[in-house]
């Protein structure tokens, strides 16, 4: 069934069969943030700690110079299959959801694919759909086991943020910055580096899965311009975002339960990691219970679509069987989508 604007999709055979996360080894703190933007901060008349009390992000991580974040996508990838104990040879399909990519051409998921030794066979692509690919990745994955078209898919993610950052550092520490250019840089300091990926199967093969029942998504589009990136530098319209990303939220929630689904006392709810403000928003909106919400942004910063990937993978050792789980994320452009899960 469909609507306007919005999209309900359920499925019958596809699982979620293992999960894994790798966490950036550089720490950088939002402290350390401040001091190098001292002269500015000084310059601009900005308060101190306005980073990290403002977002919520205390520290964020960084991967070692010279790591290339392929090189970790393939590397959670191939730590998520020997969790799931499936064979490379025996996966269908590989799809690439990061937003960093170093080259236009040729698509992340082709190096990916390549350094985690996948079949010729296994077809391989990206998602690029800003904070929600990774979950659209599990969509997509889901629909090609729903169709008996493959066995097993990898969903992979690896964010590397550190360049944009230390450009965006570089330009509000620029003479010619403006309290404007801060406000709109801001957010691009609030990410992080990290990678997580997950293999999904056939729920009548693999018993030992965790069903994915389905979900709701929708889009604002008419809100494209509010958050965007390009090599180097992001610009962010942090209140319009926060609004209208919440309004497009409630909007697919509300008509999510008119199409049959229950949402309102899930076990887990693993959201987008954002900032406090954000959270809190949905967390009001919705009514959720405060402790079924995880939260991980205040020490990976937003690290995009891996976000809701690693939190869910952290998450993992404590959820039990018969637990329900919601994947609820939000990206720029605006979209939005809710994916269920029966652990």
């Amino acid at each position: 069934m469909s609507h306007r604007g919005n999209a309900t999709f359920r499925y019958r055979e596809s699982a979620l069969i293992a999960l894994a996360h790798i966490e950036a080894p550089v720490v950088v703190t939002s402290a350390e943030f401040e001091q190098r933007l001292a002269p500015a901060r000084r310059r601009l008349r900005l308060p101190d700690n306005l980073l990290e009390r403002v977002s919520g992000v205390r520290e964020r991580r960084w991967w070692q110079a010279g790591t290339a974040f392929e090189d970790m996508a393939a590397e959670a990838g191939s730590k998520a299959l020997a969790e799931a104990g499936v064979d490379p040879g025996e996966v269908g399909l590989l799809i690439n959801t990061s937003v960093s990519r170093s080259s236009l051409e040729p698509s992340v998921a082709v190096r990916i694919h390549d350094r985690m030794g996948l079949p010729s066979s296994a077809l391989n692509f990206d998602i690029t759909n800003a904070c929600v690919g990774f979950v659209n990745g599990l969509q997509m994955a889901s629909a090609m086991i729903e169709a008996g078209q493959i066995e097993y898919a990898v969903v992979v993610n690896s964010e590397d943020v550190r360049s944009t950052q230390e450009d965006t550092l570089e330009r509000l520490l620029a003479e010619g910055a403006t309290r404007k250019d801060y406000t709109y840089q801001f957010a691009s300091l609030t990410l992080g580096d990290g990678a997580a990926a997950a293999v999904v199967g056939r729920a009548s093969t693999r018993p030992d899965g965790h069903r994915i029942l389905g979900g709701v998504a929708r889009a604002g589009t008419e809100h494209h311009d509010l958050c965007v990136g390009s090599f180097g530098k992001m610009t962010t319209d942090t209140k319009k975002l926060l609004s209208n990303g919440l309004k497009l939220v409630t909007d697919a929630w509300h008509e999510a339960e008119r199409d049959g689904w229950s949402w309102r006392a899930m076990d887990r709810y693993v959201t987008h990691q954002i900032s406090t403000p954000y959270t809190q928003a949905i967390v009001d909106a919705m009514d959720l219970d405060p402790a079924a919400v995880p939260i991980t942004f205040d020490r990976w910063g937003n690290v995009g679509p891996a976000s809701i990937a690693m939190t869910l993978s952290e998450q993992a050792e404590s959820l039990s069987a018969g637990d329900r789980v919601m994947c609820l994320g939000v990206g720029s452009g605006l979209n939005t989508a809710m994916l269920e899960l029966a652990w």
